[in-house]
This record gives C-alpha cells, sequence and structure tokens, in this order.
C-alpha cells in the first residue's frame, strides 16, 4: 500500500494530479491507499487540506481498494477530530501516529489511542515510527493496545525485525503487522508480517505488489529477487529528507511536479541521478519532469 504523496502545484493541492496518482495505483495493483501520513506531507497541510486529501482519494477509489487514512496528531483532540472526519467521509480505516514531541510515557501513549478508538468507531492502525516521534510503542503497549476492539494493527518503522515476531507472541492473532520500512520489509514479512505501507510504491506499485504477493504466498525465493531489483530505489526514495525524492521520481512519471513544502526542499542534483539511476535499474521507464 503506498503512502501517498500529496501533489502540489502553484502552491496548492493538485486534485486532479491526485485524482490520476488514485487511478493510476488501481490500475497497477496497489491493495490499498494510505494518504495524507508522512509522505503526504500531512505536517504541512492545513486542517482543510488534509480533509479534502482524504475526500478525494476515497471518492476515486471508490470502494475498489481500501483507504486508510492518515489521521494522527500529537494532540488526542486533534487526532479524533481527523479520525471523525475519516470514517465521515468514507474511509475504510485511519492510520494514527504516536504522538510526537510531547513524549508520553507508556500510558500516556496506551490512553491516547485508547481515546480515539473509545470515541470513533473505525479500525485504526497504530504508526510506530520512533525516528519521527522520538517515543516508540513498546511490545508491551502494543499488546494492551491490540486487545482494543478497533485497533487492528501497526505500520511498525522501527526497522527491529525482532518486533513483528514478539508482536505476533505478544498481541491478539488478529492484529495485523504492516511493515513501515521498505528496505527491511522482505525480513518482516518473513517474521510473519501481514503487508507494508511503502514509500517506494508511490514511484513502482506494480513491483512492490508483487513482492508483498510472493512474501504472503512464502515463495520468498521470488521475492528475493524483487528485493534485489527494488532495493536501489528503496535507498534513492530516502537519500535526501523524504518526500522530496520520492515526489521527483512520481514526477519523471509525469503525474505531477516535485514541489515540496518547507521546511522540506526539492532533491538536489545528486539525488535527481540518483533517483534516474535507481528507477533504470528497476526497470522503470522515466519519462520528462512533470
Amino acid at each position: 500500500m503506498p503512502a501517498l504523496i500529496t501533489p502540489f502545484r502553484d502552491g496548492c493541492v493538485d486534485e486532479s494530479a491526485l485524482r490520476r496518482l488514485v487511478a493510476w495505483h488501481i490500475a497497477e495493483g496497489s491493495h490499498g491507499l494510505v494518504p495524507a501520513g508522512t509522505t503526504g506531507e500531512s505536517a504541512t497541510l492545513s486542517h482543510e487540506e488534509h480533509g479534502r486529501v482524504v475526500e478525494i482519494c476515497v471518492e476515486e477509489a471508490s470502494g475498489r481498494i481500501p483507504v486508510i487514512a492518515g489521521a494522527g496528531s500529537n494532540s488526542t483532540n486533534e487526532a479524533i477530530a481527523l479520525t471523525r472526519h475519516a470514517r465521515a467521509v468514507g474511509a475504510d480505516a485511519v492510520l494514527s501516529v504516536a504522538p510526537y514531541y510531547n513524549k508520553p510515557s507508556q500510558e500516556g501513549l496506551y490512553r491516547h489511542f485508547a481515546a480515539i478508538a473509545e470515541v470513533v468507531d473505525i479500525p485504526i492502525v497504530v504508526y510506530n515510527i520512533p525516528g519521527r516521534s522520538v517515543v516508540e510503542i513498546s511490545v508491551e503497549t502494543m499488546e494492551r493496545l491490540s486487545r482494543v476492539a478497533n485497533i487492528v494493527g501497526v505500520k511498525d518503522a522501527t526497522a527491529n525485525l525482532a518486533r513483528p515476531s514478539r508482536e505476533r507472541h505478544a498481541c491478539e492473532k488478529s492484529f495485523r503487522l504492516l511493515s513501515g520500512e521498505d528496505a527491511t520489509a522482505l525480513g518482516y514479512m518473513a517474521h510473519g508480517g501481514h503487508g507494508c505501507i511503502s514509500v517506494t510504491a508511490n514511484v513502482a506499485p506494480r513491483l512492490c505488489s508483487a513482492f508483498q504477493e510472493a512474501c504472503l504466498r512464502g515463495d520468498f525465493g521470488a521475492a528475493l529477487a524483487m528485493q534485489d531489483q527494488l532495493m536501489p530505489l528503496h535507498d534513492a526514495m530516502f537519500c535526501e529528507p523524504s518526500p522530496a525524492p520520492v515526489k521527483y521520481a512520481v514526477s519523471l512519471l509525469g503525474f505531477c511536479s516535485d514541489a515540496v513544502r518547507l521546511p522540506i526542499v526539492e532533491a538536489s542534483d545528486t539525488a535527481r541521478a540518483r533517483v534516474r539511476e535507481a528507477m533504470e535499474a528497476a526497470c522503470i521507464a522515466c519519462g520528462t519532469d512533470a
């Protein structure tokens, strides 16, 4: 499932480009869409823009694939409001990040997610990304969260490949384990993961979907071959602060400009060359900058 970029043009959300992207991802075999998350530059979207991005994805997907809307915040009340909006416009689930900057305790983390789940009846995927949020949701806290009826899974961007095995033992059997780190997704799936919310899938949705399908049927030989093809692209997507490299890559596919919002800046010439090289290595045809 791509952690979908948010296209911009002339300082505004490029709604027509976003609609084209959603249609393309469906045609290319993406298993779901995750708009308004980290890669979607949610931190720089106004509340109105955030809501509109989710609405467009739900409208364009039209039930063909699920939409897991970014709805996290370091304010519990704001996260509840974003989650309520996602449910109201028809999102299938939400992605809710661990509260960043505040540095809550494990009890604070548990109560934050439990409070959202208590007041909004929608499936919730918690997002564990200590590199950005500074706090890490422990396995013990994840076990408690897995017992909350509508907290259904985790997006794990810890790159700790012991986590999925430990969480499979600790959490409810129905709890879904999703990798949030492309480079280690192969190992994560081998440890019993159920899928990936992927940055690279913005650029190579068909190949990323095929990779996940191979993992899910236990064909790790085929998955390894695809991993080798994708690895330079995984690295290139983070050669400079995300989402600048991935936005440049998508611009090469002709869908949108590579515009980002401050404090992120556009990819440098060095990064652009690396992205092009990685796309060619993955057999992804580049067009011209949009």
